[in-house]
Order: structure tokens, then C-alpha cells, then sequence
């Protein structure tokens, strides 16, 4: 039985560098909102307010949420990994997607990601910025 969801999460996740706990945050989701073309769920963030977060498909990309991470406004980072276990079969799904910007939420593009919260098939997702 493979370990990783496709053969993208296993190449990338080998390339993961290792990321400061500054740089680094684990969301745990205990329920998605589905919409038409997103979903939605809501998490603490590390001042204990809740946060929004938006997974849709479409084009590749995360807007950050500045209370998620410590950010530098002048100088953000480049990418971001996402490390995520799907429930039913423990493969691990690893996307390494352009940061976009920005927001008062956390919105990440990602196709996998989407259908798979459509599923509700994960509940923890792990984001790494570099």
C-alpha cells in the first residue's frame, strides 16, 4: 500500500525544508461548511479568536492569515507547504503552492484539497511557509 496520495505529495514532501515553529502551524478542522465552489470552516488562532478559513479550487496559491503566523508585511514568504493525512486510508496528500498575499482569513486554492473537504475526508491540515 502506497503512504502518499499521489506521486506530486510524495516529491514534494521529500523536498520540505525544515521550517522554524515561527513558520509553521497545525490546524485542527472539526467541521467544513460547503458551498458552491468552497468551503469554509472556522479555527483558533494562537490568541484563542476565531479565524475563517476558505479552501477553493481553481487557480494554485494561499492567502496567509496574519494571526496564524508571525509575518513580516515587507518581506512575505514565497511558498507554502501544506501537509495534510486523508482519514480513511492514512495517506498523507503534501502541495506546494505560491503565497499569494494577505487576508483577515486564511485562503488556499488547491483542487485536492477542495474535493477532499468536500468529503470531509481530513481533519487536521499542517502549513509550513518558507
Amino acid at each position: 500500500m502506497a503512504f502518499f496520495y499521489d506521486t506530486l505529495s510524495e516529491e514534494i514532501y521529500k523536498e520540505i525544508p525544515r521550517v522554524p515553529a515561527s513558520n509553521r502551524v497545525m490546524l485542527h478542522i472539526d467541521q467544513f461548511s460547503v458551498g458552491q465552489s468552497y468551503v469554509t470552516a472556522k479555527i483558533q488562532n494562537r490568541q484563542g479568536d476565531t479565524v475563517s478559513i476558505n479552501i477553493e479550487g481553481g487557480r494554485l496559491g494561499i492567502d496567509l492569515q496574519e494571526t496564524l503566523f508571525r509575518l513580516d508585511p515587507d518581506k512575505l514568504p514565497k511558498y507554502a507547504y501544506i501537509v495534510t493525512t486523508v482519514n480513511e486510508t492514512e495517506k498523507i496528500l503534501a502541495r506546494k503552492v505560491p503565497v499569494l498575499g494577505i487576508k483577515d482569513w486564511l485562503l488556499i486554492y488547491e483542487d485536492d484539497l477542495f474535493l477532499l473537504a468536500v468529503k470531509d475526508a481530513y481533519d487536521e491540515i499542517e502549513i509550513m511557509v518558507v
